[in-house]
């Protein structure tokens, strides 16, 4: 969804204020590095833990990064992720939901204390290959990056749930830690599937984070979205000698792009339309007989997005008929917006602003600075090294399958400056840092409010149990979930298309 998401941020920053951090800024320019205070002795064994991980959660980070797969090919990618679980003692689940490369995995006393699930992305995007380098740098016979930086996202999971697994064995404490191998959430809505098929059913809460260009716990919502294909199908024939035997596929398709354009000023505040074509025919001297338009619709109210979409797809119908084509529509995904729980979060920011915001090498310093002169945006370095003020009931602009997890599960997220300060995510830069020292270290802040996060909720029953009453009360009593997807089966081939 996929895209930065700043508001799901998460944490605990430096113990400084705001004002202390732009006088800070003012006075050295050059290098900041946030200085938490000192962890009290109660995190200091987890934190060990993570620490102790650190090389490995590293090297997956990498892994991931050097061989970046899409949605639902993730095959490489989630067998790494389940075998360094299995080698940490946790017991995987693979193939779940009818995903092949989804997994659950297990640590702990099931039944004795709270079970808290982590989230693993891992896929990658198509067209976004480049090296680890703060210039343009495409690699050569690669399409795909982490342009999102599930890289970082998964290997902070699985990190972090190995340090937990372990306080939870040293400590005595009662509690069951979980990872979801989550795949496909750009646009192939892979958790929804997990949803569906029950596999939350007995969380009692789930922690996520992204990559960002800032460190925030700040919770609020997201977009509710469906996607999907329109194919159009034509005849057909020599564009010169006998256009008039040929009915145009690319037509149908140009037809439905014109009126999904003049509806723009006709629906909702707040809507996002968003199309590629994916498939318009190889050679102008030929009838294309096929093309494809790939749809996304957008709002926070899912009855908006439903309504769109409806009259996008009567828009096809008419297209189909003015071009004498035929077109048939596949549905690729479908997501609630996030529901915010602000119990969680006051936890997640507690955990953040401990661990501290992200501090520079000189080495990573100098890298910020040459990525940074790419980029439109160039807000101070040192915001790397912040903790933005926490909030709850904020709005997002990007879309995500979490959503579905969380009006099923009480959920908290967060986000951590693993990109370069001004980095947008879907961008080469945001590919380069996460494959690249800033982003390794980013996600290793990420591991540790994650365990930290973790082992003060199987500390405090208490706080499990308020997050569950203050999750039903923001769900409302009439709440039933209907998913936004109405298809059976994960289209589990929706980016081989863009592979051709």
């Amino acid at each position: 969804m996929a895209a930065a998401r700043v508001h799901r941020g998460g944490g605990i920053g430096p113990r400084i204020g705001l004002l202390a951090v732009c006088a800070a800024w003012l006075a050295a320019p050059a290098a900041f590095a946030a200085e938490p205070a000192a962890a009290p002795a109660r995190d200091r064994q987890v934190l060990a833990a993570v620490d102790a991980y650190a090389g490995q959660q590293a090297r997956i980070v990498q892994a991931l990064w050097a061989q970046p797969e899409l949605g639902y090919l993730e095959t490489q990618s989630s067998h790494l992720l389940q075998q360094r679980l299995r080698e940490a003692g946790f017991q995987v689940q693979a193939g779940v939901a009818g995903i092949p490369t989804a997994f659950v995995a297990r640590a702990g006393q099931r039944g004795k204390g709270p079970v808290i699930a982590l989230l693993a992305e891992m896929d990658a995007l198509p067209g976004m290959a480049q090296a680890a380098q703060p210039e343009r740098m495409p690699i050569a016979g690669q399409d795909a990056g982490q342009a999102c930086g599930h890289n970082l996202f998964a290997a902070a999971a699985v990190g972090a749930a190995q340090a937990i697994a372990t306080w939870l064995r040293q400590s005595g404490s009662d509690g069951e830690i979980r990872v979801y191998g989550t795949p496909a959430e750009e646009g192939g809505s892979g958790k929804v599937y997990m949803t569906r098929a029950g596999l939350f059913d007995d969380v009692d809460v789930v922690l996520h984070w992204h990559p960002a260009d800032a460190n925030s716990a700040a919770q609020g919502t997201s977009l509710a979205n469906i996607s999907g294909k329109f194919r159009f199908h034509g005849r057909a024939a020599h564009a010169a000698i006998s256009p008039e035997r040929g009915r145009s596929a690319l037509d149908g398709v140009e037809a439905l792009d014109y009126m999904a354009n003049m509806m723009r000023e006709h629906v909702p505040d707040g809507t996002r339309i968003h199309y590629a074509i994916t498939d318009g025919g190889r050679a102008p001297n030929v009838v294309p007989d096929r093309a494809e338009v790939y749809y996304y619709v957008r709002h926070t109210d899912p009855a908006v997005v439903r309504d769109v979409f409806e009259r996008i797809g009567k828009a096809a119908e008419g297209a189909a008929l003015g071009t004498g084509t035929r077109v048939e529509f596949e549905q690729t995904g479908g997501v609630f917006a996030l529901l915010p729980n602000d119990t969680l979060g006051r936890v997640v920011d507690a955990a953040l602003r401990e661990v501290g915001g992200v501090a520079y090498s000189p080495a990573e310093q100098a890298f910020a600075e040459r990525l940074q002169q790419s980029l439109e945006r160039r807000p101070p370095l040192q915001q790397a090294a912040a903790i933005e003020p926490y909030g709850v009931d904020g709005r997002g602009g990007a879309s995500t399958d979490v959503g579905d997890v969380s009006w099923n599960v009480p959920t908290a997220g967060f986000s951590v400056a693993t990109w370069v300060p001004g980095t947008p995510a879907h961008s080469w830069q945001a590919v380069a840092a996460s494959g690249a020292a800033v982003g390794e270290n980013g996600a290793l802040n990420a591991a540790r409010v994650l365990a930290l996060a973790a082992t003060a909720l199987y500390r405090s029953p208490q706080t499990v149990a308020q997050a569950r009453q203050e999750f039903e009360r923001r769900r409302g009593p009439d709440f039933r979930y209907r998913p936004l997807l109405e298809r059976d089966t994960p289209p589990l081939d929706y980016r081989r298309v863009e592979e051709r």
